[in-house]
This record gives structure tokens, C-alpha cells and sequence, in this order.
């Protein structure tokens, strides 16, 4: 087994490019449960010290995947590898690895720091070793002072530190952490993703995070693989995935996407795109892809925070590629931001978003807040429109 990194080891996370030493390895790896095929010929390779997060709806093999590395469960076929090793047939005891789940299973008879101190204890590390190791543990999770405190005292937030000092606390090779932050309640949660980013990053340990929950996989991660059917749509960095989807599901997965369905008119960098209704829009392919031949089915995918509404000068300017005259149905204040649906003739509703004017410092350039029924003119530049063909 891989050797344990030392606390403070700060390392630089993501996919394990070849010559990349990676932590965790799955190798055509597939798991079925009778008739049903839970994860489908996964192949990952995730780099050490990366924090990874395997992004995708309930059901689409996810936790499974997780619970494979872990030894919880077997492949059907393939290989699991932790730190550069074939871990086939090993039980989870004997894995270099640790879990954090969503309900954290304290022992409710031990106060926080026999359950911290339990793995040292399995071990046979006791005495002034184990009491050592187990204040280090609670100082990483700021809760130097809470030994004796018992679990039923502790708020949800502070019960996911102690779960996570106990998982820390033998310094595993990787840390599996299944939705650990889905009892918590919004504000708590969103103050543990900043907390468990910093923890790993402060620790260098793997992380391998299962979510189905966009914002925190966005947040946190160097990485995100997003699943679907057991099957990887597509690895990469936050800002990779959002800005550059290779398909209609992940665009729609990851943060939220306006769909325009047409054919492609015209090739070459600028692709043109004519809808049902007969308007024309420009767009582009992502990167790295090719471009669709002329005549080809595709759906053009715009983030609605590129999009920018101006008052309708009047209809001649739906002739102008992705200038589209429409009218408001909807205008909600979110705060920070307006957001307002816009139904377009030959297209559907689109929805626009940008900050609020309020918010905007004198001499930006804001977006107008429009009432239903205005007639505005939604557009947006070539490079924010995506054309997609899956």
C-alpha cells in the first residue's frame, strides 16, 4: 500500500496524466447487481492529492463506484488500484482508505475523543500516543477542547468534524466521503464546503467526494467526473465543465443552460444555425471537438448569465444572427441578481440573467429591469453559444 502523506503535505490535485503518479485507479471496471448494470466499464485515474468529485443524479452508479473503492463492493470485472496497487480481494480493513458518510455514525456511548481515537485503538495505538494523535486530529477540525463532550451535544456541523477527525486520524492513502454534507442545512452546508477544501488542501490527502449536488462539486473540486447510467459524460476542471460541456445532459446538469434546437446552415468557426421558426443564430463548437457538417441536427446551448436583454428597437432586428425579439413572461428579483424569461416566437422561453442595477457601481453598464408583457431583444456573442450534438 501506498505510504500515508504527512500532514501539511500540500500537493497539486486533478485527473492523473500519464507519468502522473495516481492515488486511486479503476481500470474497466464494471458492477452488476443481477440484471442491472450499476457502473459500466469505469475508467478513472485520479491524481494524488486531488480533490474528486464523482457529480451525477441518484441511480447513476456513483456511490457505487465509491463503495467499490472502499471494498464495500466488488467488481463484477475490472481492476481496483490504491496508491499503485491491485487492491482485488482485499477486505476494507485492510485498505489504505477511510469513509465519511452522510450520517456520520458516531458511537453515542463514547464522547468525542474515544471516537476519534477508535481506529488508533483498533490498531493497538493507546495511552499518550492515542491522546496525542487525537487532539492533533480535533485541531485540524478546530475542536481542540471537545474530548469529553458527547455526540447528542454536538450541533450537525460539529458532528461532521468529529466523522471526519476519526477518518483522518489514521492518515489513509485516499478519504472517501459519500454526501457528507446532506443533513446539514444550507447555510451549515455551504460553510462546510469551504471548510473540507481548506481541511484537504492543509492535509494533501485524496479526497474522493460523492455529490449530486452541483454547487458543491463546483465549489470544492479540482476535478469532477459527471455520471449518468454508470457511465462517465465527461472529466474536468469546474470551469472546464461549465464552460465547455460536450453534451446537451451535462450542460443542463451542471449549472443551468438555455436549449435552442436547429441545423446547421453553414460550417467553419462561426457555424450558423437556423431554428424551426426560421431565425438564424451563430455559435461555436466546444473545444477540442469537431464541428458538424452543414445539415447536421444539432442544439445550441447558451448560459443564461451570457445572455443580455435590450429594449426592442423593433422587429427588424430579429433579422440580426442571435439578436431575438421576444416578450417577458416572468421578472424575479434573486437578490443579487434579476432573472427574467423571455418567450421567443420559433424558439421558446429564454432566460436571462444578470445583476441586479442596484447592485452595479456607478458607470457599469447594467441590464434594465423589464416588467411581463416588454418587448426586449435577447442577445449574446458567438463564443457564449455552444452548438451540441449529443
Amino acid at each position: 500500500m501506498g505510504a500515508s502523506p504527512p500532514v501539511g503535505d500540500l500537493r497539486t490535485g486533478g485527473s492523473a496524466a500519464p507519468g502522473v503518479e495516481a492515488d486511486v485507479e479503476l481500470l474497466d471496471v464494471t458492477k452488476r447487481f443481477g440484471s442491472v448494470v450499476a457502473v459500466d466499464r469505469l475508467t478513472l485515474r485520479i491524481a494524488r492529492g486531488a480533490f474528486y468529485s464523482l457529480l451525477g443524479p441518484s441511480g447513476c452508479g456513483k456511490t457505487t463506484t465509491l463503495r467499490m473503492i472502499a471494498g464495500f463492493e466488488d467488481p463484477t470485472s475490472g481492476e481496483v488500484r490504491i496508491g499503485g496497487r491491485s487492491v482485488d480481494g482485499v477486505p476494507p480493513y485492510r485498505r489504505n482508505v477511510n469513509t465519511v458518510f452522510q450520517h456520520y455514525a458516531l458511537f453515542p456511548h463514547m464522547d468525542v475523543g474515544r471516537n476519534v481515537g477508535y481506529g488508533l485503538r483498533q490498531r493497538g495505538i493507546t495511552g499518550a500516543e492515542e491522546r496525542r494523535r487525537v487532539t492533533e486530529a480535533l485541531e485540524l477540525v478546530r475542536l481542540r477542547g471537545y474530548e469529553h463532550r458527547r455526540a447528542w451535544e454536538l450541533s450537525g456541523g460539529q458532528q461532521q468534524r468529529v466523522a471526519l477527525a476519526r477518518a483522518l486520524i489514521n492518515r489513509p492513502t485516499v478519504l472517501l466521503l459519500d454526501e457528507p454534507l446532506g443533513a446539514l442545512d444550507l447555510k451549515l452546508r455551504r460553510e462546510m464546503q469551504l471548510e473540507l477544501k481548506s481541511l484537504q488542501t492543509q492535509v494533501g490527502i485524496t479526497f474522493v467526494y460523492v455529490t449530486h449536488d452541483q454547487e458543491e462539486a463546483i465549489t470544492m473540486s479540482d476535478r469532477i467526473v459527471v455520471m449518468h447510467d454508470g457511465r462517465v459524460l465527461q472529466e474536468g476542471s469546474p470551469a472546464e465543465l461549465y464552460n465547455e460541456p460536450r453534451s446537451r445532459y451535462v450542460a443542463g446538469f451542471l449549472g443551468q443552460s438555455n436549449f435552442i434546437a436547429g441545423r446547421v446552415v453553414e460550417g467553419g468557426p462561426s457555424l450558423a444555425i437556423a431554428t424551426p421558426g426560421g431565425l438564424r443564430v451563430l455559435a461555436r463548437r466546444p473545444v477540442g471537438l469537431e464541428a458538424p457538417a452543414a445539415g447536421a441536427e444539432v442544439t445550441v446551448a447558451i448560459r443564461p448569465e451570457r445572455i443580455r436583454l435590450l429594449g426592442a428597437a423593433g422587429e427588424g432586428a430579429a433579422a440580426e444572427a442571435n439578436a431575438l425579439v421576444g416578450r417577458v413572461t416572468h421578472a424575479t428579483y434573486l437578490g443579487d441578481q434579476v432573472e427574467h424569461r423571455v418567450q421567443v416566437d420559433g424558439v421558446g422561453e429564454i432566460v436571462a440573467r444578470a445583476m441586479a442595477p442596484e447592485t452595479m457601481d456607478a458607470g457599469e453598464s447594467a441590464t434594465p429591469r423589464f416588467a411581463p408583457g416588454d418587448q426586449v431583444i435577447a442577445t449574446w456573442q458567438r463564443a457564449a453559444a455552444l452548438v451540441l450534438t449529443e
